[in-house]
């Protein structure tokens, strides 16, 4: 523990010696002055003779102890000791000793207390898990082909039998996919706004995104409707618009809402259907914003349908490495259940 008596003895010495506060020897007018305020080389140099003589003699003659105690540990958090001792040693060793024998009594204690808290807590019966009840109007179903199917309140996407969906696609709300249809990886069909139909041996190739807005601005339907035998290629956009049988529709095209593409016509790569815009049958639009190029020949009208049956064709292999899978399979469990029969 710290000696502070000689720190305490240099300061009292170090205030009542400064030349000129209390007293200055010699002064100007006099050898002693006191309180004048004032100081010169010669009582600064007196001043400190007298200072280290004081502080020697009090240091080595008389030796005081003044020891400073401000917390102990055996003592609780909220009490605090301060203790000035002016005593020899010996003394401040029997008062260690002291605080040091209340300590160990006191850790004694807690540990005491805290064994008892330990078996308390063992011996306490636990407390029953909480069960969580679902709720019947909840749709019980299964995320197999880890197929991202979304219900949206009171709609559910509705997919056919023979249907292909990808595993990494997104069917949400009022989505329904007719048929010997195919969506393909990546494709996002959101009904959260309004529906959504992919008809009879259509497809929407990868990473297409087919959306529905609440209302068009043209007066049109705001639904999207995609008919039967309409190819949409990879990373399409298409938005409130209207796919009329047996049509193409290129790469990287997007139609704006309320936009009509009528039956046996091609939508070039890269197009963009401005909201509203009508593409008459039998025609050849491209471009941004899209504008007619051609009339289409009768042969070129008739391979239309002719690769939306080969897209289908080809889905039935990657259908063959999956598990068939629709929500007729809840039917069918909703069938077994009011039966009675486990599967």
């Amino acid at each position: 523990m710290a000696d502070w008596g000689p720190v305490l003895i240099a300061v009292i010495l170090f205030v009542v010696l400064t030349p000129g506060l209390l007293f200055q020897i010699p002064a100007r007018g006099r050898v002693v002055e006191f309180g004048n305020m004032q100081t010169s080389g010669a009582s600064i140099l007196v001043h400190a003779i007298i200072f280290f003589g004081l502080i020697t003699i009090f240091t080595i003659a008389i030796n005081p102890n003044l020891h400073l105690v401000l917390f102990h540990p055996s003592l609780p958090t909220t009490t605090f000791l301060r203790t000035f001792v002016l005593a020899n040693p010996s003394a401040m060793a029997t008062s260690i000793a002291r605080f040091s024998r209340r300590g160990v009594a006191s850790n004694l204690i807690r540990r005491y207390f805290a064994a008892e808290a330990a078996v308390a807590v063992k011996t306490e019966a636990p407390k029953p898990k909480p069960t969580v009840s679902p709720s019947p109007d909840r749709v019980n179903w299964d995320y197999r082909g880890q197929r991202q199917i979304i219900p949206l309140g009171q709609w559910l996407p509705k997919v056919a039998v023979d249907a292909y969906v990808a595993p990494n696609v997104v069917l949400a709300g009022q989505v329904t996919v007719w048929d010997g249809s195919s969506v393909w990886n990546g494709a996002v069909l959101r009904g959260d706004l309004n529906k959504i139909t992919l008809g009879f041996c259509s497809n929407v190739q990868e990473r297409c995104v087919v959306h529905a807005a609440w209302s068009s601005p043209t007066g049109l339907p705001a639904e999207t409707l995609i008919d039967r035998y309409v190819t949409v290629g990879a990373y399409s956009l298409l938005r409130s618009c209207t796919i009329e049988p047996e049509c193409i529709i290129g790469q990287h095209s997007i139609l704006m809402e309320g936009s009509l593409v009528e039956t046996r016509s091609i939508i070039e790569a890269g197009s963009v259907v401005p909201p509203g815009r009508r593409i008459p049958s039998g025609e050849l639009w491209g471009g941004n914003p899209a504008r007619f190029i051609r009339t289409l020949t009768n042969e070129e009208t008739l391979e239309i349908p002719k690769l939306a049956v080969a897209i289908n064709h080809l889905s039935g292999d990657y259908f063959s490495e999956f598990l068939p899978y629709s929500t007729v399979y809840l039917e069918v469990e909703k069938f077994n259940k009011s039966l009675g029969i486990t599967v």
